[in-house]
C-alpha cells in the first residue's frame, strides 16, 4: 500500500501545480486586460484618447470622506497627526503654497 500511495503522490502533486499554474495565469491575464493600452478602444465610443473621457485625474484633488463633516464641507476640527523621530520637516497646511 506504501509503495502505491508513494507512486501516485508525485503524480498528484504535478497535477495540483500545474491546475494552480494555469489557475494563477488566468487570474493574470485578468488584471492585464484591465490596463488600458495606447490605441485600445475604450467602452465609451471607441475614443483612443483618456482625457477626452474624463477618466484621467492628473492633477485632480481627492478628498478622502472621513475628512467632511455632516454637511459635507471640509472639517474644521483639528486632526490628530503622528511625528516620528528624527522627522525635522516643516509642518505642512492646507492651502500652504510650499
Amino acid at each position: 500500500m506504501n509503495a502505491l500511495i508513494s507512486q501516485l503522490f508525485p503524480l498528484l502533486y504535478g497535477a495540483c501545480f500545474l491546475v494552480l499554474l494555469w489557475q494563477a495565469f488566468k487570474v493574470m491575464g485578468q488584471g492585464f486586460r484591465a490596463v488600458p493600452r495606447p490605441g485600445d478602444p475604450d467602452a465609451a465610443g471607441g475614443s483612443t484618447n483618456t482625457t477626452a473621457t474624463g477618466n484621467d485625474r492628473t492633477g485632480r484633488l481627492t478628498i478622502h470622506p472621513e475628512l467632511l463633516d455632516a454637511d459635507g464641507q471640509l472639517t474644521q476640527e483639528d486632526l490628530l497627526t503622528v511625528r516620528f523621530s528624527g522627522d525635522n520637516e516643516q509642518p505642512a497646511y492646507p492651502g500652504d503654497p510650499s
